[in-house]
């Protein structure tokens, strides 16, 4: 008997880049696990058409609706245990994770960020290296915990800042390297490595 893919739930706020990446490999089958479920904390998010399209289930939810943030995390815990997710990958998820998700799922969330974390933490990254005139930047996959981009390190990766770069350039730059990494990184979870 094969075992049981691993289940994954997907956390966006966005255009859904690196969801369409996570879910465009397990589709392939060249991602060992299957995506379960969207999350979208965003009436009009571009993501939720792509996962439509896939066919993945969407759970969309407008956080002024609830009168805390343990309110709302109480249900996206209960839609999660429906499906079985067994890991929850944030990708553009633009609210910090509360006490609620994170003792539901602890060891169990990860992000990714455009910058070599503990550098450049937070909202406008990329804007934030372009500005401070650094050659280096990257991609840094990690934990999730209650601080803002401050869990514990899983990858990271170099991306080179050109003279003639700007945002918009080192953006592109950074989500090909994150198109490739996160998945990657979801691998080593599913076997795990991590």
């Amino acid at each position: 008997m094969r075992p049981r893919l691993t289940n994954i739930a997907v956390f966006a706020s966005g255009s859904g880049s690196n969801f369409d990446a996570i879910a465009q490999e397990a589709t392939a089958g060249r991602l060992p696990c299957q995506v379960k479920v969207l999350v979208c904390d965003r009436e009009n998010a571009p993501v939720k058409e792509k996962a439509e399209a896939l066919g993945i289930p969407v759970f969309s939810f407008r956080p002024r609706d609830y009168e805390q943030k343990a309110d709302f995390e109480a249900e996206i815990v209960q839609v999660l245990k429906e499906a079985e997710v067994d890991l929850i990958a944030l990708a553009g998820y633009m609210r910090l994770v509360g006490p609620t998700l994170l003792k539901a799922y602890e060891g169990r969330i990860m992000n990714i960020h455009p910058s070599l974390l503990p550098a450049f933490p937070g909202k406008h990254a990329v804007e934030q290296a372009i500005e401070a005139n650094v050659k280096v930047t990257g991609v840094t996959v990690h934990l999730v915990d209650e601080g803002m981009d401050t869990g514990p390190i899983i990858e990271q990766e170099v991306v080179r800042i050109q003279a003639t770069d700007d945002a918009q350039s080192l953006q592109k730059k950074i989500q090909q390297i994150e198109h490739r990494l996160y998945p990657a990184v979801i691998q080593q979870f599913v076997e795990g490595e991590i």
